[in-house]
């Protein structure tokens, strides 16, 4: 029989799922239930035993509670020595920067980011967890950041929203290089804003002040989200999750935005009309968010839907309640509306449950 390929969430899934089924065995044989013989017992231990401790060895997977809160505690460690680190790196270059020639100045910008992209490379390849791979990507990435910027100042570069491509490009290759979900993250928020920069400059604004039309944010949050369906990500844990929650953000807090304040739109509409109408394209596609997210079993879609769905209904019942009703019966009709919404969404999770037993 062919050995199966797993990714390392697959991995830690199904160590999950091991020891799920012997608790439940215990529960059963303490119910009177189901009771394995003892041959057959001993035999699924057996197997269970020497499976636990190849996914250990091989992908690197928790096997007990402790060493779950060990392996947290080990990836804030990393995030905060990462941080720590970057952060040193740019008041070390700001302290001692004007004492450097041009010359040595130009080569560490070069020598110090690619380095530690090679050191982040080879570390990835040489640990399972990647801990220290993705600490030293993070600290390569500050530096590529930070040196972009400075080689533009020493050679009197104009600023251009074409850095933020370029920032993308190198977080997206270490993101994928170390699986770092963080680098996949900044490499999102860098090509979603510089497609919103060039979105900016056709309609004739200056790069900088993309943010004051939000619309053009729509095309990248629509591309954004389309990324994970061409692309395979079995190999890398949570990145499909980051690509449509980025998504999804990138979308609703624009119309959010626009649903309020109506000036900030393209369209030459009065400021009223502009905000009734993203006020129901923002429930709308709330509302499709949800249904989509439990057809398509992404969860994450459906938290994000009904997160923004209730802030765009409890914005609205802001502008027409908050002046004139008592604060009392405001937040009252607030907790109604909970309610209702609750017993919606228990119709939606019945309903729901109906057609999975049924099928």
């Amino acid at each position: 029989m062919e050995e199966k390929q797993f990714s390392q969430a697959d991995a830690q899934h199904r160590v999950d799922q091991i020891h799920a089924f012997q608790q439940e065995m215990v529960e059963l044989e303490n119910d009177g239930i189901l009771t394995i013989p003892p041959d057959q017992a001993s035999k699924v231990q057996g197997y269970h035993t020497q499976l636990l401790q190849k996914l250990s060895a091989t992908y690197d997977v928790d096997t007990s509670i402790q060493s779950k809160q060990l392996t947290l505690g080990m990836k804030l460690a990393s995030l905060f020595g990462a941080l720590a680190m970057a952060i040193s790196i740019f008041f070390l270059f700001y302290q001692f920067w004007g004492y450097i020639s041009t010359s040595i100045q130009v080569g560490i910008l070069i020598i110090a980011p690619v380095s530690l992209f090679l050191l982040s490379l080879h570390l990835a390849q040489k640990e399972k967890s990647a801990y220290f791979s993705k600490i030293a990507a993070l600290v390569s990435l500050s530096c590529f950041v930070l040196n972009l910027s400075m080689l533009g100042q020493i050679f009197n570069i104009t600023p251009s929203p074409n850095a933020f491509a370029v920032w993308a490009a190198f977080a997206f290759l270490l993101a994928y290089a170390c699986n770092a979900r963080l680098l996949l993250f900044f490499g999102i928020m860098s090509i979603g804003s510089f497609i919103a920069m060039k979105i900016g400059t056709w309609s004739g604004m200056y790069w900088i002040s993309f943010g004051e039309r939000p619309e053009n944010f729509f095309i990248p949050s629509l591309i954004i989200f389309m990324l994970p369906q061409f692309v395979n990500h079995k190999r890398f844990s949570g990145f499909e999750v980051i690509y449509r929650v980025m998504a999804m953000i990138m979308v609703f807090l624009p119309i959010l935005i626009l649903s309020n304040w109506g000036k900030t739109s393209y369209l030459s509409w009065s400021s009223n009309t502009i905000e009734g109408f993203y006020q129901l394209i923002g429930f709308v596609l709330s509302a499709t968010a949800i249904w989509l997210g439990i057809k398509r079993h992404w969860k994450e879609v459906t938290n994000t839907g009904n997160v923004f769905f209730i802030l765009f209904l409890y914005t609205k019942l802001f502008d027409w309640w908050w002046d004139w009703m008592p604060k009392y019966i405001f937040f009252f009709v607030l907790g109604l509306s909970a309610l209702l919404a609750l017993i919606v969404f228990k119709r939606i999770r019945l309903n729901t449950l109906s057609e999975g037993a049924t099928s």
